[in-house]
């Protein structure tokens, strides 16, 4: 029984047309729980339960955006279906930002520091420090949530940024790894024509190896920094003062606020549209070189 093949051009015609169909069911699946987020913040709240079939609200509206803001009446807010409350985006925004940079800043840097000590120094236990550190990846998050608060509470550190940021900042176990196997891969030459020079192992750091390393220092801290705007229950736990909330715990304060007898669900998605909104923002304009950083080499 002779087996039928296809030429290889129509192989490959066949291939591509798989792989974009999968691609594009996968770009679908991601990006589907945005609209239907923004599909919601757009529909009247009379008309949450009767038109989720809908592809499309059929009387679009941005009177959930506008309550939210507090930019109606708590009379126009409650009879838009909503508890009268708002969220005081300015505010909270702008402790996300502070959250964001001190964490993304000070664990870049910390995180570069100890990648390059454990992929370029010599010193005893090398090897089982770095492996310690490491083995934190396979330890899940909520195990260290309580006695993180513990500390943090003990040195009277709740409700301040401080406190907020004390875990994290200075490194976290993927950022030091990731950083440490692109030190590695850069030539030893480049360091020793700096160490010829009379440049120290300090010198060498910040005058050589850091301009190198933009592109890794640049996906980390774009990682880190979509991480902690998004992070939701350590500021809820340790930061619950207006002063210092942040905005995703105060959506969270806001969902609670609803009337008990159905949740605000269009308030929320409206309000959870404009925190995205500073994320896209980043991806905009640091998106494409995160890219173009996934196929960094130490040479470049």
């Amino acid at each position: 029984m002779a087996i039928v093949t296809l030429p290889a051009a129509r192989q490959y015609r066949i291939g591509r047309i798989a792989a974009w169909a999968i691609l594009g069911l996968v770009v679908l699946a991601t990006v589907f729980p945005f609209f239907w987020m923004i599909r919601t913040a757009l529909t009247p709240a009379a008309d949450i339960l009767s038109q989720s079939g809908q592809l499309f609200p059929s009387d679009p509206t941005l009177i959930n955006f506008a309550r939210v803001l507090g930019l109606t009446t708590v009379e126009e807010a409650r009879a838009a279906g909503g508890s009268g409350v708002h969220v005081d985006f300015l505010r909270y925004s702008l402790n996300s930002a502070v959250y964001c940079v001190l964490i993304t800043v000070f664990q870049t840097l910390f995180c570069a520091m100890g990648g390059y000590a454990f992929a370029r120094l010599r010193f005893p236990g090398r090897e089982l420090l770095f492996g310690v550190l490491i083995s934190a990846l396979m330890v899940p998050g909520i195990f260290t949530l309580l006695p993180n608060f513990v500390l943090v509470r003990d040195l009277g550190l709740l409700d301040t940024f401080f406190g907020m940021v004390a875990p994290t900042v200075l490194m976290t176990p993927f950022a030091l790894f990731f950083l440490r196997q692109f030190f590695l891969s850069i030539p030893h030459d480049v360091e020793e024509a700096a160490l010829l020079d009379g440049a120290g192992k300090w010198t060498i750091f910040w005058r050589v190896i850091m301009p190198m390393s933009r592109g890794p220092l640049s996906t980390i801290g774009l990682i880190t920094a979509v991480w902690a705007w998004k992070d939701f229950l350590w500021p809820l736990l340790v930061g619950r003062d207006e002063d210092v909330r942040l905005m995703t715990a105060a959506l969270g304060i806001f969902l609670q606020q609803s009337p008990n007898t159905q949740p605000d669900w269009t308030g929320l998605m409206a309000a959870s549209t404009l925190t995205v909104v500073p994320v896209l923002i980043l991806l905009v304009f640091v998106g494409r070189r995160l890219v173009d950083n996934l196929n960094f080499t130490g040479t470049k």
